[in-house]
């Protein structure tokens, strides 16, 4: 019920930010001090293991009797709408923080390809970027950006496949890590409206904890690294 929750409350931040965007209550310019982008942006994670931490003699066994000997995971892609303040200091440089929520599953790769490992991992991607605008003395304006990200996890459970063996809880931490974002946004006139293109690549390195009983039988370190492109409408006033 939480993921339903979270899509409600994004889509009436959005519904929200969009209704500003068409009432005149605040003047538009293409050189004002915010903008508001309402986004629709594509998640695309890796979700690689990168190290297994830790495995318990019993599951080690009970891969082994299976005939897994490369163990390794992938996360699914997702689309979900996003909403991103930004405020200008001069035309050349702004901070930007973005608000989203996106929900994936981990399923197994390699010797583990087919098997489900994790459902449910909702992630809020707290982002803050300083962005380098290049003016191009026309309405095309190009950006670079880079800044923190903290991943905070809700809501993750155990998927078909480590259920059962006997998993019964599973734990993804929260994970700080950084960003590299590069876009254009495009005018439209002088009414404050325009559009935005944006591609953002995280370098995240969660780690996954699997109990059983509430005894740890496994732990992981996963690249994350997603790629989050987005594009979508933009107010600055």
């Amino acid at each position: 019920m939480k993921d339903k929750t979270m899509r409600k409350i994004m889509m009436l931040a959005a519904l929200g930010a969009a209704t500003a965007l068409a009432t005149p209550a605040m003047a538009g310019s293409p050189d004002g001090k915010i903008q508001v982008k309402v986004l629709g942006t594509a998640v695309l994670p890796d979700g690689g293991i990168d190290k297994i931490k830790y495995i318990d003699s019993g599951l080690a066994g009970t891969l082994g009797e299976l005939g897994v000997s490369d163990v390794d995971a992938k996360a699914n892609d997702n689309v979900v709408p996003t909403l991103a303040v930004e405020y200008f200091f001069s035309k050349a440089i702004s901070v930007e923080t973005i608000c989203c929520f996106t929900q994936h599953h981990v399923d197994g790769a390699a010797d583990l390809a087919g098997t489900n490992l994790v459902n449910h991992v909702l992630i809020l991607p707290a982002t803050v970027t300083a962005k380098f605008h290049l003016d191009t003395g026309g309405p095309i304006k190009p950006y670079v950006g880079a800044g923190p990200a903290l991943f905070l996890v809700f809501g993750e459970k155990p998927g078909s496949t480590a259920r059962a063996l006997g998993v019964d809880k599973v734990k993804m931490s929260n994970s700080l890590g950084a960003a590299l974002q590069g876009g254009v946004d495009i005018a439209l006139g002088n009414s404050g409206m325009g559009l935005s293109l944006d591609a953002k690549k995280y370098f995240m390195k969660p780690t996954a904890k699997f109990y059983v009983s509430d005894t740890k039988v496994l732990e992981t370190k996963h690249n994350l690294d997603p790629w989050v492109l987005s594009a979508g409408v933009t107010y600055r006033f």
